[in-house]
């Protein structure tokens, strides 16, 4: 009777999932799976819901962690959208929220400075780990230290901003309550503190900054050539030097950070590398030929996904979590993702090309430090590790634990010699 109420019951789970199904719309949207507690296991996308779930409930699966999956729901719920773009971002949203046992977990292990920008009256340029937008403009984060030191010292160099914490007002300016400090007297700061330098020519330098955080080099150099070129002719050489110096500083520093030609204004650059249970995607952010930006992130797979499912999911995260309008995408193999004026493109030459091996150069490098890490801290994975490589290779049903090797050799078919290696793992 207990067997006949349980095959009942099933029986009536997949009735009204296929219910469910079968009145679903054909449009972009959200969809939610339910285990019997009502907690949310798994929450996907589509841009097509009714095709979408019916491959994933109604057809047999041959993977045993889908198959587990589509056992343990109970029931569904979805969201439509307009596009397949709202679709991935409101997907990344609900996976943030709920966190389902069987999506993929998104993760880069750290957490990277950025420059920040405030919003004070005499703004303060600094590098920082607590992202608050009410205290400025943040620009990164930086994954590479060294960059992120050498902007600030390239900052630092061509103008004289204040580093004191000092709260600053025009008030307070006015009334002289301010008094010059070390920097002034090395030259560091002009003493705007003190109405020495006008604010007006203060935010220039600020707005100048910016556009060198943004990767702009190149259109300040040409408002620093026109610079020179007015003071040349006005035969104000001291100053037009002064302006030089800057010059070969920006040069200096763009010939270093530019790795492609600045004609490839704003472009983002995905590649990914995975093996059975996790995969790594990274991510370059490219203005005017030079990296702003490059990250590895690690994705924990759940339900075998694809390389293309998994770079689906990274680039709508990334994009998300970094704030990247760029209207072009370089990636090793078409994906199913429509990004509303967003083109894709699989480079075979030229620039693009050299960043995306650049991209895969970097996600190999990271794969492999992450590997030899965590060999370093348990000797033994790795011995075990190396074992199912050769196992896998050579399709064997068990790890190869011992291993014996025999040869043999002869003089002219006479005086044959055998020899027998043993090894065997601890």
């Amino acid at each position: 009777m207990k067997k006949e109420e349980l095959i009942t019951e099933k029986e009536k789970t997949e009735l009204y999932l296929r219910n469910i199904v079968a009145n679903l719309p054909e449009c972009p949207g959200c969809y939610q799976y339910l285990d019997e507690t009502g907690t949310i296991i798994y929450v996907g996308k589509a841009k097509n819901l009714k095709r979408r779930v019916y491959s994933e409930i109604i057809k047999e699966h041959q993977n045993k962690q889908t198959a587990i999956l589509v056992r343990k729901i109970r029931d569904m719920k979805y969201i439509v959208v307009k596009t397949e773009e709202d679709a991935l971002l409101l997907e990344n949203n609900l996976i943030k929220k709920w966190n389902p046992r069987y999506n993929i977990l998104l993760k880069d292990g750290k957490t990277y400075p950025s420059i920040c920008i405030t919003n004070e009256y005499l703004p303060r340029i600094f590098q920082t780990r607590k992202i608050d937008r009410r205290m400025g403009t943040y620009f990164g984060p930086y994954s590479h230290i060294p960059t992120l030191y050498n902007i600030l010292e390239l900052i630092k160099k061509l103008y004289p901003l204040r580093s004191c914490r000092e709260s600053i007002s025009a008030e307070s300016i006015a009334n002289g309550k301010h008094k010059e400090c070390l920097e002034y007297h090395i030259k560091n700061c002009k003493a705007p503190c003190r109405g020495w330098e006008s604010r007006d020519k203060y935010m220039e330098y600020i707005n100048e900054a910016k556009e060198i955080l943004k990767g702009n080099t190149a259109w300040l150099q040409r408002k620093l050539m026109d610079e020179m070129g007015k003071l040349a002719e006005e035969m104000r050489f001291e100053e037009a030097e002064v302006i030089k110096k800057k010059y070969l500083l920006l040069e200096n520093y763009r010939s270093k950070s530019e790795v492609v030609s600045n004609t490839l204004k704003s472009v983002d650059v995905f590649n990914i590398e995975d093996n059975k249970q996790t995969a790594y995607i990274n991510y370059l952010h490219v203005t005017n030929g030079c990296i702003n930006q490059a990250f590895t992130f690690e994705l924990t797979k759940r339900l075998d996904e694809t390389p293309e499912e998994l770079l689906i999911i990274g680039i709508g995260e990334i994009r998300n979590r970094y704030g990247s309008d760029f209207k072009e995408i370089i990636v090793p193999f078409p994906v199913e993702l429509q990004l509303e004026g967003v083109t894709q493109t699989i480079p075979v030459k030229g620039d693009k090309k050299k960043l995306l091996e650049l991209s895969r150069l970097n996600v190999l490098q990271y794969k492999k430090d992450k590997q030899n890490q965590m060999d370093k801290l348990n000797p033994e994975q790795k011995s075990v590790r190396l074992m199912k490589e050769l196992q896998d290779a050579l399709q064997l049903d068990r790890l190869p634990m011992q291993i014996e090797c025999f040869v043999n050799s002869n003089i002219s078919v006479t005086a044959a010699v055998f020899g027998c290696i043993v090894f065997i793992i601890f």
